[in-house]
């Protein structure tokens, strides 16, 4: 008798523990996140890998099913690989970096400094071996689509039992042609009047295209290092580009795909910032997060005519919390000791 009871208790441990389980495409395993939520993705940017970083005991925390980088992973600023790879080496040693990686599914993608040109494009030199060095640093296979093509733009969906979440990352670096100097002392770049100018590139444009269209996914998260509603301050954003700005519009409301949301760092602020899109069935969100070492502290303010809430101008990164269910999204900035800087949530 004591012998079945013991076998029942087994029985019930593993069905308990499999049917609580959260699967990517691989099928790995994935940790379930706290507080009733099905899912749970934390991102954030602009990372000093020389600095002191205290966030990411916080971020551990939080129980994210997986990190996104969305840019800035590292500061380095050069055309020299072994300088990069010795910045990227020591990312990975970096306090509590370290610990978070051996728990949580890493993904991501680059911007300016880790790229290796302030503001930099298409007419970086070292373009394709800075590419090679941000791949290994994610322990990107050699059989990936990523090492066979130029950027690092790629997508990965995340199955649940009750729902589905299809992660897109973009590469605003690789194909983007030159900005437009601005001529007044208060802007660095103005909006780009030829509609020739472009961020993501006739390929990757296609791949976007085709990937959204095809999604099925519930949640769909668009990271772009740059930010994309914000587009009046007059530093990098999609806003220098018009022309790609209503191509993303068109794009996103033609798709039909389900709960698009677009992610983004660079500024070393967080804001919110949310647009109605007309033949849209829900408002479309920018999540700025940034920066997770240093931050725009002396912030007074700028213009921007889709900002929901304040702007935070203390170090911070992002957390958005899913329920299938509902088709609830809590979006929150998360400072040091887990501190609540704001919140946002969006019903789909």
């Amino acid at each position: 008798m004591r012998l079945l009871s013991v076998l029942y208790l087994l029985l019930f441990l593993m069905f308990s523990c499999k049917s609580n389980g959260i699967t990517s495409k691989e099928n790995k395993m994935i940790p379930v996140p706290s507080e009733n939520v099905d899912f749970a993705i934390a991102f954030g940017s602009c990372n000093k890998q020389y600095e002191v970083n205290d966030l990411w005991d916080d971020v551990r925390n939080q129980n994210p099913n997986i990190w996104v980088w969305g840019g800035d992973i590292i500061y380095s600023d050069t055309d020299d690989m072994t300088k990069m790879k010795q910045d990227y080496e020591t990312q990975l040693q970096q306090k509590g970096y370290d610990e978070l990686i051996k728990s949580v599914e890493v993904h991501g993608t680059w911007d300016d400094h880790d790229y290796g040109l302030n503001d930099g494009g298409y007419e970086y030199v070292k373009k394709d071996e800075s590419q090679e060095q941000l791949l290994d640093f994610f322990g990107v296979s050699k059989e990936d689509k990523r090492r066979q093509r130029k950027g690092v733009y790629y997508s990965k969906l995340f199955k649940t039992k009750k729902g589905s979440v299809r992660l897109i990352v973009l590469d605003t670096r690789y194909f983007r042609t030159e900005l437009t100097a601005s001529k007044s002392s208060n802007r660095r770049y103005d909006p780009n009047p030829h509609a020739e100018g472009t961020i993501l590139g006739a390929t990757q444009w296609k791949w976007l295209e085709r990937t959204l269209g095809d999604s099925t996914a519930d949640f769909n998260i668009v990271v772009s290092s740059i930010q994309f509603l914000s587009q009046q301050h007059g530093y990098e954003t999609w806003g220098t580009m018009p022309n790609e700005v209503d191509r993303m519009y068109k794009l996103i409301k033609d798709s039909k795909a389900k709960g698009v949301i677009l992610l983004s760092g660079d500024r070393h602020i967080s804001e919110f910032s949310k647009k109605e899109i007309e033949g849209l069935s829900y408002p479309l969100i920018d999540f700025t997060s940034s920066g997770m070492t240093h931050s725009y502290s002396n912030f007074k303010n700028e213009r921007n005519d889709n900002r929901v809430g304040k702007v935070v101008s203390k170090k911070s990164f992002g957390v958005l919390k899913f329920n299938f269910e509902t088709q609830n999204v809590i979006m929150q900035m998360i400072g040091d000791g887990n501190e609540v800087q704001q919140e946002l949530k969006q019903k789909y």
